[in-house]
């Protein structure tokens, strides 16, 4: 996902192209998101072009191509907040969630979950949820752990110095599971989840 600032810059770029049929230069860009640094400016053009949404041509100095997105690549309105507490004031928004940025890129697979030892998380049975391949995760992090290389669980993972793991559930109907970290696996980390209401 791209930072407020990366956006901001990838928006610069979509206007200036429109508007003159050529692309910014590296300074352009730099002045126009209020950066001083023409490097930092690069760096967002390298993530840009990591996320796949421009190409940087070598040897050029308006060296910035767009990439248009497949037509496969779906994305939908962000219209706004909405509470689910005490109402909020309505703020319409003109945004979009590219919903592939979300569920679609490279080493991230979809897993159907069964059982509900995560539903304080909001993780309930037959959700699909989806992960980023890792065999690292932070402490705290949801993930997919495999123990004895044999059976695979969703838990949260909290390491701790006498070399040992727990598998943390959310459900208080559960207890914690305790393992020697030798016997765990980290294959994934939880990126979010699909659910399909029939109500």
């Amino acid at each position: 996902m791209l930072t407020v600032k990366q956006k901001e810059a990838y928006q610069f770029i979509k206007d200036y192209i429109n508007e003159h049929d050529y692309s910014p230069t590296v300074m352009e860009l730099a002045e126009a998101i209020n950066i001083s640094s023409r490097g930092v400016a690069y760096r967002y053009l390298k993530a840009l072009e990591q996320a796949n949404l421009v190409v940087l041509i070598p040897n050029k100095r308006r060296n910035i191509q767009l990439i248009k997105p497949p037509k496969d690549q779906l994305s939908i309105p962000l219209l706004g907040r909405i509470a689910a507490g005490q109402p909020i004031e309505a703020i319409s928004q003109n945004e979009a969630i590219r919903i592939s940025d979300i569920f679609v890129g490279a080493d991230r697979y979809a897993l159907q979950v069964v059982g509900s030892s995560m539903i304080e998380e909001g993780i309930f049975d037959g959700d699909i949820v989806i992960c980023q391949h890792s065999d690292q995760a932070r402490n705290g992090q949801i993930v997919v752990a495999v123990v004895d290389q044999e059976n695979a669980t969703l838990k949260r993972i909290h390491y701790h110095h006498n070399d040992t793991i727990t598998l943390m559930p959310a459900n208080s109907q559960y207890k914690p599971q305790v393992y020697e970290s030798s016997r765990v696996i980290v294959q994934g980390v939880f990126i979010g989840l699909l659910r399909i209401c029939d109500d």
